[in-house]
């Protein structure tokens, strides 16, 4: 399996969006609930959020490749003085478990050659991404509740990689 990074252009909003509802729905609500999933999803993922992040808060959107395949997508920001921020790291649920997300934590470090540091958020109750945070060399920094209206709180795990 050759999997590559390849970076998203707007043109691409549409295939991440639905990539994200798709992982999402399957994703998340044991975890959050299908109400916060959606509301989550309406915040985050659609088409003039997607371009925000892309083009005003510079996000850089890697997609995950396999031949013509998208398998999941990455979107990192730089922070400044080789700390980048991980806002983003799905892949398709059909895919995990082949060693995938590993393969592409080490295209992103191949990507980010001046990395000091990764940061990126986790929900707490979201096990299977903490131990692959940490299998991947993250620790935790610590916790942060972060309101995201209608009542919604991410309960989140800080992680921290250092190179």
């Amino acid at each position: 399996m050759t999997i590559t990074l390849n970076q998203a252009t707007p043109a691409d909003i549409p295939r991440i969006r639905e990539l994200a509802h798709r992982i999402w729905r399957v994703h998340y609500p044991p975890i959050i609930g299908e109400q916060q999933v959606e509301y989550m999803l309406g915040l985050n993922y659609d088409l003039e959020s997607l371009q925000r992040q892309m083009e005003k808060e510079a996000q850089i959107f890697w997609l995950v490749m396999e031949a013509e395949d998208v398998l999941g997508f990455v979107a990192v920001s730089d922070q400044g003085e080789g700390v980048y921020f991980i806002h983003k790291f799905y892949l398709d649920n059909e895919k995990r478990g082949r060693g995938l997300g590993k393969r592409v934590f080490d295209l992103l470090l191949e990507k980010h050659l001046a990395l000091r540091e990764f940061r990126l958020t986790v929900n707490r109750q979201n096990y299977k991404s903490i131990n692959f945070y940490f299998r991947t060399g993250f620790t935790i920094e610590r916790c942060i509740d972060i309101p995201i209206g209608e009542g919604y709180v991410m309960s989140d795990f800080l992680m921290l990689f250092k190179r």
